[in-house]
């Protein structure tokens, strides 16, 4: 099969020609429909990620068919369509016994523990536990972003954040997860604030129902502004960027007893943000983490869409072949482009 594979970090990724994976006993093959790019897969190609083992495959939002099935594989068949959490549960530690499969104590990750989509076929771990099967109407581009910005952002906002009609949620980055998050709480009745350093992202975040946005570079004090529209803080507010910055002003924008939502991976040197301690306890704030979500909360979120509430398909940005994902991966950390570049054309003769 083709696959984008790179030999060592932060050196350009090629095209080739590697082996067809079999399915583990547990697991399915599958054949990469769609896969959206997403900086966690830039963080791969970094090397700020320990799971990593050269030579590697990156890609990790996918959506496809299956094509062979693991002998221990129940629940599944040839030609279902399918996507998964970016987190693949074990199933027996003590964490996915409890339901917990997006912090299970052995995780696998495709494109990061393993190879992953950038490639027209990946082998998928624990089928029976992890697969969520996905509805006829929806089609594979939008899928892919399911499995984690769209997903990361219903847990972290739903699940972490349990954002409720009328309050106030502050987001910042307008990023897939983003954005994401941002149609999911004015879904729930929110009134959002997007921030951004980006006009165009703004303005889709308007259209994916923010009440307001602000640029932060236009802006001489983003916390402040935030505070003010929002008549005293956000009840709830997520970083959905990732950075030393937009963390602290995230947990300053909260009112008092609110909740900060780190949903953005912070890597590298922003992995250890100075946080205000001082004000997490004067004003007994809540500091959570969000880290995808299981496969058996998908049929919440897939009821909202089925029923119009939700539009992933609105997130959907640039399509490309498989032959230009390795430039597209190098400049994930640019910031270019509105909504997420998805992977749909893997007949790659390069």
């Amino acid at each position: 099969m083709k696959a984008v594979v790179f030999e060592s970090f932060q050196t350009p990724p090629s095209i080739q020609t590697v082996p067809d994976p079999s399915p583990e006993p547990h697991g399915v093959v599958v054949r990469v429909e769609a896969s959206g790019l997403c900086r966690s897969d830039w963080h791969a190609w970094m090397g700020h990620d320990s799971d990593i083992v050269l030579p590697h495959v990156p890609g990790h939002e996918l959506a496809g068919t299956i094509v062979a099935v693991g002998k221990e594989v129940t629940r599944w068949q040839p030609g279902a369509r399918v996507t998964v959490p970016f987190v693949s549960g074990c199933g027996a530690c003590h964490e996915c016994r409890g339901g917990h499969q997006q912090v299970c104590h052995h995780q696998v990750q495709p494109g990061f523990t393993q190879w992953g989509s950038y490639a027209e076929y990946t082998s998928l771990q624990q089928a029976d536990l992890n697969l969520v099967a996905l509805p006829e109407s929806m089609d594979f581009a939008t899928a892919a972003g399911l499995g984690c910005r769209f997903a990361t952002a219903f847990r972290a906002v739903v699940d972490q954040g349990r954002v409720s009609g009328g309050q106030w949620v502050s987001v910042y980055g307008c990023g897939g997860v983003g954005l994401s998050a941002i149609m999911i709480a004015s879904a729930l009745g929110a009134q959002v604030i997007a921030v951004d350093i980006d006009d165009a992202k703004l303005r889709l975040a308007r259209e994916l129902g923010a009440t307001a946005t602000l640029n932060a570079t236009q802006c001489a004090d983003v916390v402040a502004a935030v505070r003010e529209l929002s008549q005293g803080g956000a009840h709830v507010s997520l970083d959905a960027l990732g950075s030393r910055l937009t963390c602290q002003n995230s947990i300053l924008s909260l009112r008092t007893r609110g909740k900060h939502v780190q949903v953005g991976l912070m890597a590298g040197d922003q992995q250890s943000p100075p946080l205000p301690m001082h004000r997490v306890i004067a004003e007994e704030l809540e500091i959570l983490g969000s880290h995808g979500m299981q496969a058996h909360r998908y049929g919440a979120m897939l009821d909202m869409v089925r029923h119009g509430r939700l539009d992933p398909a609105r997130l959907v940005g640039r399509r490309i072949g498989l032959a230009e994902a390795p430039a597209a991966l190098m400049a994930m950390d640019s910031f270019q482009g509105v909504g997420a570049t998805v992977i749909t054309d893997f007949a790659c003769t390069t």
